[in-house]
Order: C-alpha cells, then structure tokens, then sequence
C-alpha cells in the first residue's frame, strides 16, 4: 500500500491538498448564516439522488404522469419517502438558497475581490429557480397545470416576440404533452449539467479568496 500512495503522491500531491484542506483558517466572524450555502449544496445532492430514483417510475406523458407519481407513492418500495424527501428538500433549497444570496448581498461579500463568485452565485440562484418551475408541473395534477398555463404566458406581455416566446416555451399555442415533455427535459438533462459546472467554479473561487469579513 505505501508504494501505491507514493506513486499517487508523486502525481497527485495528496498530502499538500489535505494539508491545505485541515489547515484553512476559519475567521472568527462565522457563524451558522455562512454555513446556508453549504446547506444549498447538500439539498442540491439530495434532490440528484432522490430525482435520479423516481426517473425510474416517472413517466413524462400527459397521461401517465399522474399515475406514476401516484404509483411511486402508493407502490413503490419507499416511494413516499423518497418523493416527499424530494418535495420538501426543493422547497428548502430555495429558501436557503434565498437566505444565503441575502446574506453575502447585506454583508458586502459580493464586492472586490470577489465579483466572479457573485456572479457564479447569482447564475446559481437562477438554475436553482429554474429547477422548482419545471419541476412543480412534473406530477401534471391541476396545481401543476394551471402552474405551468401561467407561467409560459408571462412572456406574453413582451411586446413582438412575447408571442413567440411563449409558443417556444410552450412547444406549441397550448399548453399539452409538448410543454411537459420540455419542462421535463429542462428539468433532468438541461439544468444539470450547467449547475454543476458552475459549481465548479463557485466553490474553488470561495476556497481561493476566503470567507468576506464582518462589516
């Protein structure tokens, strides 16, 4: 095994990287609202995997979805954990999500140095609402439909291109199994990628320049 790690090291310098990681200074400033990014994060982990779960049940048709949802809870092993694990770590992914952009945003930690983590943060918060849109209307229930009716005919109000946009969004004049099957795929294969990449970037950023300090 030592010589496995020593090749590793050699390349890697692992020893370097967990030194840094045990050693950082933590300013005696935080407290528990400089942790609600992090807690951000970990409801983000929780709805990718109980997400990825309930795609396996999950059927995106204006005829079955309700079922399906209806199975997953009802039917499936676990399945009203995992939905309601889901439901509910998505409403406070938003709210924390919310509470810590006020947080850095009433305590300057959007200012110099530290712009490209703002913004990275506030490119964040967007997917992060694009996230609870799309995902409202997935179970197609009337909540879920009358939801997605009005938010697709919000753009309407744009003049010229209000019109189009909202056939766009909606794959066609009315809301049916176009605008699901787009909200879906906005959803699970669209976002995604996105949010993680710009996650790789706010995090490294935050672990570079250091906690802003106390006003």
């Amino acid at each position: 095994m030592g010589k496995v790690y020593d090749w590793f090291e050699e390349r890697l310098e692992i020893q370097a990287i967990a030194d840094d990681i045990t050693s950082k200074y933590v300013p005696p400033h935080v407290n528990i609202s400089h942790c609600l990014g992090g807690i951000t994060l970990t409801c983000f982990l929780v709805q990718v995997a109980t997400g990825s779960a309930m795609t396996s049940y999950y059927r995106p048709t204006v005829i079955e979805a309700f079922s399906s949802v209806q199975y997953i809870m009802t039917e499936v092993n676990f399945g009203w954990l995992i939905r309601s694990v889901h439901r509910w770590s998505a409403s406070m992914m938003v709210s924390m999500m919310i509470s810590h952009i006020s947080r850095v945003y009433l305590t300057g930690g959007f200012k110099k140095p530290r712009e490209l983590t703002w913004v990275t943060g506030v490119i964040l918060a967007v997917l992060t609402v694009s996230f609870g849109v799309t995902g409202y209307s997935l179970p197609w229930d009337q909540i879920g439909y009358w939801a997605v009716k009005i938010v697709t005919g919000v753009p309407e109000a744009i003049p010229i291109i209000g019109s189009p946009l909202v056939e766009l969004l909606r794959g066609s004049v009315s809301v049916g199994q176009s605008t699901l099957t787009r909200f879906y795929s906005l959803h699970t294969l669209v976002s995604p990628p996105p949010t993680a990449i710009f996650m790789s970037m706010h995090f490294p950023m935050i672990r570079k320049q250091g906690i802003s300090g106390p006003l």
